[in-house]
């Protein structure tokens, strides 16, 4: 069955950032129109688990792109062992290995909910990913924690032995990582987090 994609080329009073955007809506199609955009960005096909998708929409000019659901959801990663709140409507601005300015997305840190705005793999040959708030601290995980079984598998199955062994293991470099309030030119001050 062909996508249900509609293409926005006026911009009425509404449409603001979204003008020209391409939507595609219902689940099934959002869902494959999602797991692309996270494999064109460089990201993990587990990092969004998103349910029950109405509509998603991607204006290339500017990369802002955003997913509604149904209702609001969470999502527990055993491998990260993180609590993710995701809002009814999760939207970002993305490029290779970055997602920022994202709203909608909040993770339980110990008793509060602490917002997430941006998600990045800086250095993709480390296969690392990391998760920071407004405020530019984050948290950052082995890429693994956020992959498919069928994902990983295929991953770690490339790797030598070796690497796949640390891989697969727990969360490596636990950090805190403060950069400036120009979030696009990171200066990083890393220090362990105390847990």
């Amino acid at each position: 069955m062909a996508a249900a994609t509609n293409t926005l080329t006026n911009s009425g009073p509404d449409d603001g950032e979204r003008a020209g955007a391409e939507i595609v809506y219902g689940n099934e199609d959002c869902q494959k129109h999602s797991l692309e955009l996270l494999e064109e960005m460089g990201f993990p096909r587990g990092v969004l688990p998103l349910k029950d998708l109405v509509e998603c929409g991607r204006v290339r000019a500017t990369g802002f792109v955003w997913m509604k659901q149904k209702a609001a959801s969470k999502h527990y990663f055993e491998k990260s062992k993180t609590l993710v709140s995701y809002g009814e409507e999760v939207t970002a601005y993305v490029e290779k290995h970055r997602m920022k300015r994202m709203n909608g997305v909040k993770s339980k840190q110990v008793l509060l909910w602490v917002t997430i705005s941006e998600m990045i793999i800086e250095d993709p040959a480390r296969r690392k990913i990391c998760f920071r708030t407004p405020l530019g601290l984050g948290k950052t995980f082995p890429i693994t924690a956020f992959m498919t079984d069928e994902e990983e598998k295929k991953f770690l199955e490339s790797k030598p032995e070796s690497e796949s062994a640390s891989e697969s293991g727990e969360e490596e470099n636990n950090m805190t990582t403060t950069t400036t309030a120009d979030h696009d030119q990171p200066q990083k001050i890393e220090q362990p987090l105390n847990n």
